[in-house]
């Protein structure tokens, strides 16, 4: 069964430590059931992600939709920080390293994010993520916020990292509209 833990940084965060199942044939592992998360909507896109080592994607931020992440290969600093006026954790940052460990095992964590909070990720090692989202596609509910905001205050565990031009041209916190500022919501 797996075990869900409420983050003690971020209020609506939620991080999932799936049952892993094994044998000499391999493992088998529940990344997501829809149950984990009564507060949640139902999930209706599923996305994969491949990423290079040295790469970050983020910080993204949404008004109106829910991710839920998952890493199956590879190693990822994950960076979540609160943008949600109103939130008791506004400005707080939360950072998870989810997939391969050091020690050469597998943190088959996964992590809820509800809207409002910026989330990114640094690929520690070529790595695959996945993400289901609880809306679809919507273009004008892609938002972002600087990666390296010092009010973010994100160690992404890199040096001279690839970023996109998107990643490089997101504002900083303080730069946000007022109208781009997510509110605190009774689902998070």
């Amino acid at each position: 069964m797996a075990r869900l833990e409420s983050s003690d940084v971020i209020v609506g965060v939620w991080v999932v430590e799936p049952a892993v199942h094994g044998d000499e044939r391999g493992a088998f592992v529940e990344t997501y059931r829809r149950e984990w998360f009564p507060q949640g909507l139902e999930m209706v896109q599923a996305n994969r992600g491949d990423r290079r080592q040295g790469s970050i994607v983020g910080l993204h931020y949404h008004l109106h939709q829910a991710d839920y992440w998952y890493v199956p290969f590879g190693s990822a600093r994950v960076v979540l920080h609160d943008l949600r006026v109103g939130s008791r954790t506004d400005g707080a940052t939360l950072t998870l390293d989810l997939g391969g460990r050091a020690d050469g095992d597998h943190d088959h964590r996964g992590v809820y994010i509800p809207p409002g909070v910026a989330h990114g990720f640094a690929a520690l090692s070529d790595m695959t993520i996945t993400y289901l989202v609880d809306r679809y596609y919507n273009p004008a509910d892609e938002l972002g916020v600087a990666w390296d905001d010092p009010a973010v205050e994100a160690d992404w565990g890199l040096v001279d990292p690839s970023l996109s031009s998107r990643d490089q041209a997101n504002p900083r916190r303080d730069e946000l509209p007022d109208d781009r500022r997510p509110h605190a919501r009774l689902r998070s």
